[in-house]
């Protein structure tokens, strides 16, 4: 399945190579795990793994990518084969991208995804909430991304949507501490959202979560034909998947839910973070391989697309909102829709 095609490797000191046609992985020269490449499509290695020269020719030549993070989750590099993909989708992209009016479009809708998922956290929070003071803080929030949604049409200059996006990031991050179980709050409290390094441990853990969803949105867009370097939301630079940033922003609400209930539920713990000199917090091993895990169950999770009018398993949701992208671009919808969490 779709689901189940991508390996992440997370225990540190591990070695991957080339078996007839199978990918090994081994620990120490121990063998750990052994898959047909023809399971694959993606191998996500977090951290110290090393890889040997013929397996990385081989997954080059069967298309599949090979995606190496920092071991916090961070984007190190990515190898890919030949560049496959439609060029005359490509080529809409590049024309689009030089429209403002479309590029706005664009970036509204990714804004008004994104908002619109964070106030259902907020929302479902307040519902589930035991403390009534949490409960009115919670809606007063949601109430909050309301009227940011409301200002959304108004805006036309990407500067001011941007700026609306910022202030609608900054009234729910003060808000997700309340998400938390009291007795977890003061391991998992945040002042602010920290990057490049997190400073605590939620941040931490959102930052790894939103690495994972990252890399699938990246896959997604390129699994389409659309160049995953050229955006509309988020302005472009050397190295810079802009449009897979784009696309991301209506998940990260989904990676924050992850999140609140790894940490609600105790499959997080303050002992699976480690704190660096300088103040830096890190998933410790057992940590990133529990956050993984979860992250993958819960890909298979069925949700309603309401454009299909049928469950889709949330692992596969970027794959369809690529395609529903690649549809705006080519100019056979009136505009891109963004998937809405229920």
């Amino acid at each position: 399945m779709h689901l189940l095609n991508t390996l992440y490797v997370t225990q540190q000191e591990s070695y991957l190579r080339l078996e007839n046609k199978t990918l090994r992985v081994e620990v120490e020269r121990e063998l750990k795990l052994q898959v047909p490449l023809h399971h694959l499509c993606s191998v996500v290695c977090f951290g110290h793994v090393g890889v040997s020269l013929p397996l990385m020719h081989t997954l080059a030549d069967e298309g599949i990518s090979l995606v190496m993070l920092e071991a916090n989750g961070r984007f190190k590099a990515r190898l890919e084969g030949a560049t496959s993909g439609n060029v005359l989708l490509r080529q809409a992209q590049h024309r689009q991208s030089a429209l403002p009016s479309f590029a706005l479009e664009i970036a509204r809708s990714c804004i008004a995804g994104k908002i619109k998922n964070a106030r259902q956290v907020l929302l479902r929070g307040a519902r589930e909430a035991k403390d009534a003071d949490d409960e009115k803080a919670l809606s007063r929030g949601a109430d909050n991304l309301a009227a940011s949604l409301r200002a959304l049409p108004g805006q036309d200059t990407l500067d001011a949507l941007r700026g609306i996006e910022g202030d609608a990031a900054h009234k729910y991050f003060s808000r997700l501490n309340l998400l938390v179980k009291p007795e977890q709050r003061q391991h998992f409290c945040m002042d602010s959202r920290t990057r490049r390094p997190p400073l605590d441990r939620m941040n931490a853990l959102l930052s790894f979560l939103y690495s994972m969803w990252m890399n699938d949105c990246r896959s997604a867009l390129e699994t389409v034909g659309l160049d995953p370097q050229l955006g509309f939301l988020h302005t472009m630079r050397p190295g810079r998947a802009a449009l897979a940033l784009d696309l991301m922003e209506e998940f990260r609400p989904f990676a924050d839910r992850l999140a609140l209930t790894l940490i609600n539920r105790g499959q997080v713990a303050a002992g699976d973070f480690a704190v660096r000199e300088g103040g830096a917090v890190s998933l410790e091993p057992d940590g990133r391989k529990a956050v993984v895990i979860a992250f993958q169950e819960r890909k298979q999770e069925a949700l309603t697309h309401p454009l299909l009018a049928q469950p889709v398993p949330l692992g596969l949701i970027p794959l369809v909102q690529a395609r529903l992208l690649a549809r705006a671009v080519r100019s056979d919808v009136e505009a891109y829709l963004p998937f809405i969490m229920r």
